[in-house]
């Protein structure tokens, strides 16, 4: 199929299948260690966000994880559900309403994280540090371009 086209466009395609690739396996090791903490990837999205920036606007925590609001709000109620965070109403705009991870989340996190982010490291592996660094610069102006484009 690319042969038949001009070479710039026949490895803009292949670059296109092995990115593909390599996230979906990236992606499904990590949510395999997720979901053994009994979390979601959004749960877990969602309390990581909580963790490590603190107390959040529910409107910014969709644009943070890159999910639909409704999806965000179906999170927050599970994981209020379970303890791991609390809404807290802003005193100064009532339209705007914040979420907070609770003691119990930050245990939880405080279990989990160092953990993930050592299968997270041992999946980045096969690179090294300065492959990372170049990695992640260029993956970051592919997105940039995308938009763009």
């Amino acid at each position: 199929m690319a042969d038949n086209y001009p070479e710039e466009t026949a490895s803009s395609l292949k670059l296109f299948v092995v990115l593909s690739k390599a996230y979906r396996t990236v992606m499904d090791r990590a949510i395999k260690d997720i979901k053994r903490h009994g979390l979601s990837p959004s749960e877990f999205t969602v309390l990581e966000v909580l963790y490590n920036k603190g107390r959040t606007p529910l409107q910014q925590i969709g644009e943070k994880v890159l999910v639909t609001s409704g999806s965000v709000t179906y999170n927050i109620d599970k994981l209020e559900a379970k303890g791991l965070l609390k809404r807290i109403p802003c005193e100064r705009d009532r339209r705007v309403t914040y979420a907070e991870i609770t003691e119990d989340g930050s245990k939880l996190l405080d279990g989990i994280f160092p953990e993930h982010a050592s299968v997270v490291h041992s999946m980045m592996g096969a690179l090294s540090e300065e492959e990372k660094q170049t990695a992640a610069a260029l993956l970051k102006k592919l997105g940039k371009g995308a938009e763009e484009g």
